[in-house]
């Protein structure tokens, strides 16, 4: 039995998480609550489908297969891209360090392959690409959307407020 503060479209959902990967280690951990709009697609599809229906309190242990969370990784998603377009400043990049990138699309985290003195070769595949991912979520609050915040596509915080 779902009650009205139950997780559903149109609901503003609070809640904090720890991600471990396939054996268990900790990869992630959620400093403040993580709030969206559910069923606006503001978070991993398989999260969002498990979090429906379950209820203010609960606790929730979500495994996603990579096809569910980040996807497998593309062969076609290595590039060289200049020092200068990097999010994330740093006196010496190292292979395997996971940075930010200003692309068209907008803000993307990727992993160094090699590192040169203009440029990176970057592996733009999400860093948890090809991984299978535990969330052990905590829901802190769930309430209606506003008005504004349906227009919008997505959550304004826990009371609904944004600085946009």
């Amino acid at each position: 039995m779902t009650n009205s503060n139950s997780i559903s479209s149109k609901k503003v959902v609070a809640f904090d998480y720890v991600l471990k990967d396939e054996l268990g280690e900790e990869m992630e951990r959620s400093e403040s609550p993580m709030v969206y709009l559910h069923g606006a697609n503001n978070i991993l599809r398989g999260l969002e489908e498990a979090l429906a229906g379950h209820d203010e309190g609960d606790e929730v242990v979500v495994t996603l297969p990579p096809e569910k969370a980040y996807g497998l990784p593309r062969d076609d998603a290595l590039q060289r891209v200049p020092i200068k377009h990097l999010l994330t400043k740093s006196k010496k990049y190292r292979p395997g360090q996971i940075v930010s990138v200003n692309t068209k699309d907008g803000r993307k985290d990727a992993v160094i392959v090699k590192a040169g003195r203009f440029n990176l070769d970057l592996d733009m595949n999400h860093p948890f690409a090809g991984k299978t991912l535990t969330f052990e979520v905590s829901i802190d609050s769930v309430r209606d959307a506003t008005a504004e915040e349906l227009s919008h596509g997505h959550a304004h915080g826990p009371g609904g407020h944004h600085g946009h």
